[in-house]
């Protein structure tokens, strides 16, 4: 038995599942989900830390050491090696000089001693790279294999049954093609042999006609199949992806904290695999059996001889292809990488053109996409010459038999054993007999890349949502409706990092308006993404009056909730539809009053189209001042009981701030307030303030109270005053 491989299913994913390898390698099978939640990844990665804990909360004694190469050869292995400065590996074997590496990104691969050094060594003065040495205890092999990793079919043949209809008169279409074709071959031996033969004209106009009429069928047949086949093909890809959607929408948003954007839309282009594998190669393929199965009888009953012939080198075409598919899906694997990598950078570059041209690093970074398009190339390269070696090896084999089967057939004639009309017939059953042949290859290798594909959609269908069906939630809030954080404790995920908030004790009544200051770093902001539940908290809990925010509803919570975030996207779509976000027909009312809150107006009045003034994806073409008040009128029309505002006037000027603060106070009375700021001016009037410094309160109370202190408040009021002065 090899050492078991696993791919790397995203960009951030080689530690968890080098960490996977190694417990197959020793008898235990996880998920890659389980590995990553316990590696803590985040959207950088995993570090050797995370890989660390996460082998010892299953079972693993690890040692991170740094290693000489000598040091490393009387190590135990397998081992995780640090690789290349970013990437992770495991080292399973190291014999006469070649180490066996598993790498999670490429594949199975044996390195030289010198090579080897290369890619491991970081420290070259010392000679010495970083492993991570793993040996398994008595409580790892009390761990039970974690079901649901295999592969589940069933979710998606459902999508075919649901046009059970339509694929009965898709198979039925076959059934009539096959039996069209089947009739040619006894046509083709007819005209030869009778009408040739006999010199009888009019027999041969007769089989002509016949003939005729059964390509105009055969065309018609194939006409109409091809559009039953693209009515389901694009009603199983909708369904596909909308159910996909659906999955993403139901995640955790912490969930994307971790994914990189590349990842998930190339997973969104995985389910094309899918359903031209469903739709296309699935039906035809079962019709090509048929096929093969009509004609393979029909070569029998003319000459026996040929028909071993044809099922000998069938064996060696399919034998030939089959040795391809291991590499193909190498392959198949690294196109994903390198693709996910080529849409995030074009993503990145076409996005951030503005940072890139305001630093003058254009160069730069064409570079770097030109490097992302040399390994492109490369890969293509590959993957050409794979198809080559495979294409020409498959057409030495067919033409040989080819013409070992005319030899065969013209011999047979010499011979009296078949007429010239069935030698004829013979070569049209041997063309119709190739067909199906290739087409069952073609399956096989479709069959491959939709497994890949299904592996990766699998793996988002099986997480959890941040919603499950089995957990009961409160879909009201209670009566009293204030806010406490009781000995919170936050940390980001990611091995070692220092906790974010530390033991926060906090009130925030209903009702009132509570601001939260502080330098930056000091946690404001992630006070406020877990009160909206972006993260659950480490230690301690949110409570609305007595009751849990962990027990209540998300939708419900943040149906509630009016928010206006630092980085708040703004849609490609007209404004009105901005701001009246989640309502397919907007309230006049509510739009009228949220764009005089938000002291819009004047912006859109300037406007040609007014209210229907389409504005791009991330707000291009409006400044970052009407931006942020075409956000807080969003939060205003939804007419929130809660209200959270994280800098939510930071790019204003100071005559805006004033006029939507002025407007805001009437539409704050009577809603729980939380307002995170740098600027003091626009919390001074909150009913209490709280000073966070590295993760903890270290000041709380109204402007005057805290003003009074002279403080650490005061210092900041005085640093503002005297910097704006």
């Amino acid at each position: 038995m090899g050492f078991p491989y696993y791919k790397q299913p995203d960009q951030m994913d080689c530690g968890p599942t080098c960490l996977r390898m190694v417990a197959k390698h020793f008898g235990r099978n996880f998920k890659v989900q389980t590995l990553r939640q316990l590696c803590e990844i985040n959207r950088e990665g995993v570090s050797l830390l995370g890989i660390s804990d996460a082998s010892e909360k299953i079972g693993f004694r690890s040692l991170g050491a740094k290693l000489t190469i000598d040091n490393l050869k009387e190590a135990e292995l397998p081992c995780i090696l640090h690789w290349r400065q970013n990437h992770f590996v495991v080292l399973y074997k190291i014999k006469k000089g070649k180490y066996y590496i598993a790498d999670p990104g490429s594949g199975l691969v044996t390195l030289t001693e010198a090579e080897f050094a290369k890619n491991w060594l970081a420290d070259t003065t010392n000679g010495e790279g970083i492993a991570l040495l793993l040996s398994a205890t008595p409580y790892f092999y009390e761990q039970e294999d974690e079901k649901g990793t295999e592969i589940s079919w069933s979710f998606l043949l459902r999508y075919l049954v649901t046009y059970r209809q339509l694929v009965i008169q898709l198979l039925f279409g076959l059934g009539i093609g096959t039996l069209l074709q089947l009739v040619a071959p006894f046509l083709t031996q007819s005209v030869v042999d009778i009408g040739i033969n006999t010199r009888n004209l009019n027999f041969v106009y007769i089989v002509i006609i016949a003939q005729a009429a059964l390509i105009i069928g055969r065309v018609s047949v194939e006409f109409i199949r091809s559009w039953i086949l693209l009515h389901i093909s694009t009603r199983v890809n909708i369904s596909i992806l909308t159910d996909f959607l659906i999955k993403l929408m139901k995640l955790p948003m912490s969930f994307f904290d971790t994914k990189m954007t590349g990842d998930i839309m190339q997973r969104m282009s995985d389910q094309r695999r899918i359903e031209s594998f469903l739709t296309g190669s699935t039906l035809s393929t079962l019709f090509s059996m048929f096929n093969l199965l009509v004609f393979s009888v029909v070569l029998a009953y003319y000459n026996i001889a040929i028909f071993f012939v044809y099922v000998v080198s069938s064996v060696l075409y399919m034998g030939w292809i089959f040795a391809f598919l291991k590499r193909r899906r190498d392959l198949n694997y690294k196109s994903f990488e390198i693709s996910s990598k080529n849409q995030s950078s074009i993503v990145q570059l076409v996005s951030g053109m503005q940072e890139i041209k305001l630093n003058n690093c254009e160069q730069q970074k064409r570079w770097e996409w030109e490097h992302l398009q040399a390994r492109l190339f490369k890969f293509n390269v590959k993957n050409l010459a794979l198809s080559q070696y495979q294409q020409g090896g498959s057409t030495f084999i067919n033409e040989s038999t080819n013409l070992l089967i005319t030899f065969l057939s013209a011999k047979a004639v010499i011979d009296g054993q078949l007429s010239l009309g069935g030698m004829i017939a013979v070569q049209y059953i041997i063309g119709q007999l190739n067909g199906p042949i290739q087409q069952f290859l073609g399956f096989i290798q479709g069959f491959q890349d939709a497994k890949i594909s299904l592996e990766r959609l699998n793996e988002i269908h099986e997480m959890a949502d941040e919603e499950p069906i089995d957990k009961e939630y409160n879909h009201t809030l209670p009566q009293n409706r204030g806010l406490s954080l009781n000995n919170l404790t936050f940390r980001y995920p990611g091995a070692g990092n220092d906790p974010v908030l530390e033991n926060i004790n906090l009130e925030i009544p209903q009702g009132k308006t509570t601001a939260i200051v502080g330098m930056s770093g000091s946690g404001k902001t992630t006070i406020l993404k877990l009160l909206l539940r972006f993260y659950e908290p480490e230690k301690g809990d949110i409570k609305i009056g007595s009751q849990s925010l962990a027990n209540i509803g998300f939708k419900t919570w943040r149906s509630h909730c009016g928010v206006v975030m630092q980085d708040g996207f703004i849609f490609s779509d007209s404004i009105e539809r901005n701001i009246s976000v989640g309502d397919d027909y907007p309230d006049k009312d509510k739009l009228s009053h949220a764009i005089h809150v938000a002291n819009i107006q004047d912006f859109i009045d300037g406007l040609p189209l007014g209210l229907k003034t389409k504005i791009g994806a991330e707000g291009n073409g409006i400044s970052q001042g009407q931006r942020q008040r075409l956000l807080i009128a969003r939060a205003v029309y939804k007419n929130p009981e809660y209200i959270l505002f994280d800098e939510a006037t930071n790019a204003l000027d100071a005559n805006n701030e004033r006029v939507i603060m002025d407007n805001m106070k009437e539409f704050f009375t009577g809603r729980t307030v939380v307002i995170v700021a740098h600027r003091l001016s626009t919390v001074s009037h909150a009913d209490n303030i709280i000073l966070l410094d590295k993760g903890r309160i270290i000041e709380q109370g109204t402007h005057l109270e805290l003003t009074a202190l002279k403080g650490d408040y005061y210092k900041l009021v005085k640093n503002q005053l005297e910097l704006g002065a």
